[in-house]
């Protein structure tokens, strides 16, 4: 029984470690396996989960969601607004910080407006938008910086290739919100006169800052490590002890996979060939298994001509659960506060990317 609560909790890492087990058949463990694995997003993904934990602790989520509620006044508005703020924080932090910082805002807007049956649509579109919201720009997301560095990409020509896909995805996100979220009234189910903690606030906010800094190598990532845990060691332990290592040790297992499915060679020359056929396309094929920043790794090596590989990563982030694993968070989030309804989820998330993914892609072939 316990077994089996642990599997259903727990799907998509018990999932990640198969993979990554078979994979280890086909390419024994040697002295490459280090490298599959990106220190510094660990790094960074564990103090913001530490961070968040500890705003958490001053309620700063509850507060300022109830200043949303406040301020937007329906669910329509309020949903719109929490993603808009997703796809813009995607674009200057990187998706993944955007949901882990504003997954759990999300989650205190709609509890504390009695509005928690729109959590997956919403969690699923903030998703969605952290996913494309960081295609714009090279420092958006990890395979875009990679790409920019390989294919040396002028800044304003980047932004330029990629910014009738970005326009392409506001109109739809949006589109899909005004249609699908009604104009439901939002009221504070509880109102209080809770008040943020301005000094713990502020420590909080520079130890995310910090966190921030290790994406754009402001700082060495082992630094910032240091100091979001030795500060959080001394004014709240519990904020370490609640990180949910589980996805750190789900991220690592996909590294494995991704790493190891790289090397082996009948896979990589299938992806090579498919990849001269059409880019995009099989591109995007490639993304829905081994999710984007490993395909960016891997098929670079086959095409001279980097457009349609950029559009590819950054448009197959969506799609299956690991098309980008940044999705990973959401599920983790979102089962953390519904345990029985992750495959309700699952299914909801798959319906509502392959419908983004395929009009993005017929948008991009055909009006691009």
């Amino acid at each position: 029984m316990i077994v089996g609560d642990f599997l259903k909790k727990n799907m998509v890492f018990c999932i990640a470690v198969t993979a990554a087990i078979v994979t280890m058949f086909f390419v024994p463990i040697d002295s490459q396996y280090i490298q599959y694995f990106d220190f510094k997003i660990l790094a960074c993904i564990f103090c913001v989960l530490a961070v968040v934990n500890g705003l958490h602790h001053i309620h700063f989520f509850e507060i300022i969601s109830k200043k949303i509620i406040r301020r937007f006044r329906t669910v329509k508005m309020a949903v719109l607004a929490l993603i808009y703020l997703t796809f813009v924080a995607s674009m200057i932090i990187a998706n993944d910080l955007a949901l882990l910082t504003f997954l759990p805002l999300g989650y205190y807007l709609l509890k504390n407006s009695d509005n928690l049956k729109w959590m997956a649509f919403t969690f699923i579109m903030q998703t969605i938008a952290a996913n494309l919201g960081g295609m714009l720009t090279p420092f958006g997301n990890p395979q875009n910086l990679y790409l920019y560095g390989k294919f040396q990409i002028p800044d304003l020509e980047f932004i330029s290739t990629m910014f009738l896909p970005f326009l392409y995805s506001i109109i739809l996100i949006t589109i899909t919100c005004l249609i699908f979220v009604k104009s439901t009234p939002m009221k504070l189910s509880q109102v209080n006169s809770e008040k943020l903690d301005g000094k713990k606030t502020a420590l909080m906010m520079g130890l995310l800052v910090i966190s921030i800094l290790i994406v754009f190598h402001g700082i060495p990532y082992y630094i910032g490590l240091l100091v979001v845990i030795g500060v959080l060691c001394f004014v709240d332990r519990k904020a370490l002890l609640e990180v949910d290592y589980l996805l750190l040790f789900t991220f690592c297992a996909f590294f494995v996979f991704a790493g190891n499915m790289a090397r082996i060679p009948e896979v990589r020359d299938f992806f090579g060939y498919l990849v001269q056929q059409n880019t995009f396309l099989y591109g995007i094929l490639t993304c829905q298994f081994i999710s984007n920043v490993p395909s960016a790794l891997l098929l670079s090596n086959f095409v001279t001509d980097y457009k349609d590989l950029l559009y590819a990563v950054n448009i197959g982030g969506i799609g299956t659960l690991i098309s980008s694993l940044a999705s990973l968070i959401t599920f983790r989030e979102y089962v953390k506060h519904e345990p029985k309804k992750g495959l309700r989820y699952l299914g909801l998330f798959t319906v509502i990317n392959f419908a983004f993914l395929g009009i993005l892609i017929v948008l991009v072939m055909f009006a691009t």
